[in-house]
């Protein structure tokens, strides 16, 4: 195949990198590449569950509604990660949402497709158990973050997390940029405590701020802070 910017390499995402090298001809005549912009939204809770995505380029951020004007966002997806999984349960609509918050390009696999690679590739399917392991494991903890650790603890954990999903940039910064509002709903925070929290971590040379870009300046105080919250919530 040749290079085609709005076309995935059939090399890096989760799919591709788990199944069958026999399997990847198949992949690329069922696959869809969609091309989506900064603020689209690729499926919305409650709509049917049609198929599975997976990022190629960008990044998407997945979110539930939280009350009728408020939302949590559950997670950030990168290239090579799954989108749409949480779909693949008996009611048959996702239950939750996935917007794109940076242009790129996600490859979409319908579930008549998809249910066939479960049965043909083995390796693949212990690779998704795993991962949906993970991901059951760090919704708990994020959870019982959400019930029991104050907002300081949690906007703490946000940043280190996202540092180790995102790396840095070569300026030093979280290599993700962030609206206030879209850290408020990453840490189950009211905007105005978001808001407070953020100017005391700069007024304690703790991060530094820079438009939408987070650079975190003592790494050690945000460890400590999350390790202090966490045992006060235990």
């Amino acid at each position: 195949m040749g290079k085609n910017k709005d076309k995935c390499d059939l090399g890096t995402c989760f799919l591709c990198t788990h199944c069958l090298p026999d399997w990847i001809p198949a992949i690329s005549a069922a696959r869809q590449n969609i091309v989506i912009k900064k603020g689209q939204q690729i499926f919305k809770e409650g709509d049917p569950v049609t198929g599975i995505y997976f990022v190629y380029s960008g990044t998407v951020k997945v979110h539930k509604k939280w009350d009728k004007e408020k939302e949590l966002i559950l997670r950030f997806a990168r290239q090579g990660d799954i989108v749409g999984h949480l779909g693949l349960g008996s009611t048959e609509f996702y239950p939750v949402s996935a917007t794109a918050i940076e242009a790129g390009i996600v490859c979409y696999i319908d579930m008549p497709f998809f249910e066939s690679t479960l049965q043909v590739n083995n390796n693949f399917v212990i690779k998704l158990m795993r991962f949906f392991a993970n991901e059951l494991q760090e919704s708990e903890k994020r959870m019982r973050n959400l019930a029991h650790m104050p907002v300081k603890g949690r906007v703490a954990q946000a940043f280190i997390s996202l540092k180790n999903k995102f790396g840095l940039n070569e300026q030093g910064f979280i290599n993700i940029e962030l609206t206030r509002q879209d850290l408020a709903s990453f840490t189950g925070a009211a905007y105005e405590s978001l808001f407070r929290t953020i100017n005391d971590f700069i007024d304690e040379q703790i991060i530094e701020i820079s438009g939408k870009s987070i650079r975190i300046k003592n790494e050690t105080t945000l460890l400590k802070l999350t390790e202090e919250e966490q045992q006060a919530a235990i």
